[in-house]
């Protein structure tokens, strides 16, 4: 099966041309471009350097979310333009386990973490099994207090993933919990995560059409909530 994948949820943006799981190209920058203007020439780039056309891709894959909301927007919108002009199938990959596959083969507790700002992170953990992904928990927004006491009752070291791992590690580390940053080329999204992510659901049969894809943001943006409270202050009803 060849997937071609998309990873913009965050600061750094890549694309990789996979076959099962195999990685048989990638490319990725984090130079301070929005990704609006990097990421199809990336696309495009990355498969004529790899001498294959969009029309022997099986599946496309994207980072559904979730993160930054910008982010997730131009990646579900190149994802639907890509497949929809081919009429492949589309893997709407969560962020979070796209970021722990990397980790998948050490057999240990990852913890994915991306940092959401007023003292939240949006997370989920997994077990490594040696050859796949155990997951703990649905991805979801929590507070770092929370996400203390539940590492704390779990009583397992943890690899931390993901752009708010720094974050949770300075944050939680004096609650006497034993968590380890992975090393820095293991630790952030990367295009091969979410092809491994939607070659799971491929085989489980979770993939959709492009009018079917849409983002998975966990949570309302931060001008939604402003306006919901405005909304409130003044008794209107949504």
């Amino acid at each position: 099966m060849n997937l071609l994948a998309l990873e913009s949820s965050a600061a750094a943006c890549s694309a990789a041309f996979c076959r099962d799981d195999a990685l048989l190209a990638q490319s990725g920058q984090n130079s301070g471009l929005t990704h609006s203007r990097t990421l199809m020439p990336m696309v495009r780039d990355l498969l004529k350097n790899a001498g294959h056309t969009l029309q022997e891709v099986d599946v496309i894959a994207v980072a559904a979310g979730p993160g930054s909301f910008t982010g997730i927007r131009i990646g579900v919108a190149a994802a639907k333009g890509l497949a929809w002009g081919v009429e492949k199938p589309c893997a709407a990959c969560s962020t979070l386990a796209s970021m722990a596959w990397p980790l998948a083969h050490m057999g240990v507790e990852i913890c994915a973490v991306m940092d959401a700002r007023r003292q939240q992170v949006y997370n989920a953990r997994f077990q490594g099994t040696g050859e796949g992904l155990l997951r703990l928990c649905p991805d979801r927004a929590i507070s770092l207090a929370d996400l203390g006491e539940e590492l704390k009752n779990s009583q397992k070291p943890q690899i931390l993933v993901g752009d708010g791992a720094v974050l949770c590690y300075t944050e939680l580390k004096e609650l006497g919990l034993d968590l380890r940053l992975a090393p820095p080329h293991l630790r952030f999204q990367s295009a091969w995560g979410v092809a491994r992510e939607a070659l799971e659901l491929a085989r489980a049969g979770r993939l959709t059409d492009a009018a079917g894809l849409t983002p998975d943001y966990h949570r309302l943006s931060q001008a939604e909530r402003e306006r919901l409270e405005l909304q409130k202050q003044r008794g209107i009803t949504p």
